[in-house]
């Protein structure tokens, strides 16, 4: 008997926090298949990657790519009790969504239903958009019982319609902050299915730093700002580098960047125009080892979070935990579930999202003053060892799991 993890695409280096919980579930018993709506294409991996036991079966990623396979599954899924359910229930998602990506799910459901790995006693999607989609059309098709973790992007920017039927159809949903789990409980007919399970880190990949970071202060060897994350709207890189221009010219900082994405080019261009090129190093995706790296080797972590235009924001980034664990300062915004994690001048700093001024007048602060570096950053890692362990979201996870193993049993 084994769970099947439905993810828009694996592996990824950026969902670092799937590839754990999956690996911690393995661990606690659970066995795990996962269906991959998209092929990698990161070129590196995580260690972490290489320990996960499951196998991945990808599904079609454009349906006319493989149209035989398609044409297969279809009519296979026809033969099956659910399919005419199922059917309804995609002409119906159509019709409010009548896009090539609705039609895609149904397509990659249907090839899901047929190829089924042997023993699969649930169906469990990472993200309430597209992977949630695709559970959702096989579990009514198979008879399977489905359930979800959902995150950001996809709690804030899926149609409330689409929210409101999932969550009626699930077994239960999982998220990871505060304001997420409101939001989703505020749409459920039954708010009971909608919990709060924190990621948590594996601070087994994250132990302390061996070394005691130097008590600079801007005057001279450079102050190291660190951000990790995708070049995205939503990570507010626009608005750091306009925060990095503004500080003043008396203090010596230097900014290193981790991270790929499809706004990079904008960005370096930006920080040409702003004439901080001297001042940045722009490292693309590295690996979780050489991330660990540079967390260590720095003095502060930024991360300028923000709401986007189509309501897209993050949830509480695991970069955030990962930085607290090194001991290092964190400077963020009041977006989403960062107050969870980080409580200003606590254990950390944060801003209003957007707010190019106070992001610099914080930087400036926390480049002076080593002293304050240090009591936030020691405050943080307490914090986020007391509050923010994998432990406790895998422990519960791990029992949502074995009760199907239990009424199977029975």
């Amino acid at each position: 008997m084994a769970v099947l993890f439905i993810l828009k695409g694996y592996p990824r280096l950026s969902e670092t926090f799937i590839a754990q919980e999956i690996r911690a579930l393995e661990q606690r018993g659970i066995s795990i298949e996962i269906a991959s709506l998209r092929h990698p294409t990161d070129t590196q991996t995580h260690p972490i990657h290489g320990e996960i036991a499951a196998s991945v079966l990808y599904l079609p990623e454009y349906l006319h790519d493989e149209a035989g396979r398609v044409q297969a599954a279809r009519a296979a899924a026809r033969q099956l009790p659910g399919y005419a359910a199922a059917y309804a229930c995609f002409r119906a998602d159509l019709r409010r969504d009548p896009t090539r990506n609705r039609i895609r799910r149904f397509g990659q459901a249907c090839v899901l239903a047929h190829e089924l790995p042997a023993g699969i006693t649930r169906l469990h999607a990472h993200f309430l958009h597209t992977p949630a989609s695709v559970a959702r059309y096989a579990a009514l098709m198979t008879g399977l019982p489905w359930s979800c973790s959902a995150h950001a992007k996809d709690i804030w920017t899926t149609p409330e319609w689409d929210i409101r039927e999932k969550l009626a159809e699930l077994d239960w949903l999982v998220t990871c902050t505060a304001a997420g789990t409101g939001y989703l409980r505020s749409l459920a007919p039954d708010p009971d299915t909608v919990s709060l399970v924190y990621h948590g880190l594996d601070f087994s990949r994250f132990p302390p730093p061996g070394t005691v970071r130097p008590a600079l202060d801007g005057t001279g060897a450079p102050v190291t700002i660190l951000s990790v994350g995708r070049a995205v709207a939503k990570k507010g890189y626009d608005d750091l580098l306009a925060a990095l221009a503004l500080l003043p010219g008396d203090i010596n900082w230097r900014f290193r960047h981790i991270g790929g994405g499809p706004l990079l080019p904008a960005l370096q261009e930006q920080a040409r125009q702003l004439s901080l090129g001297g001042r940045i190093e722009w490292l693309g995706a590295c690996s979780q080892e050489a991330v660990l790296a540079a967390l260590r080797d720095a003095d502060i972590f930024a991360l300028a979070s923000k709401t986007t235009a189509d309501g897209d924001r993050d949830g509480l980034p695991n970069v955030l935990m990962e930085a607290q664990s090194q001991g290092l300062a964190v400077l963020s915004t009041t977006v989403s579930g960062i107050p969870e994690l980080v409580h200003h001048d606590e254990s950390g700093l944060l801003v209003p999202p957007g707010d190019a001024p106070a992001t610099a007048a914080a930087l400036d602060a926390l480049i002076r003053d080593p002293a304050l570096r240090q009591r936030l950053g020691a405050a943080g890692r307490r914090r986020v060892h007391a509050c923010f362990s994998l432990d406790g979201g895998a422990n519960d996870l791990a029992v949502r799991f074995r009760r199907d193993k239990q009424s199977a049993a029975a």
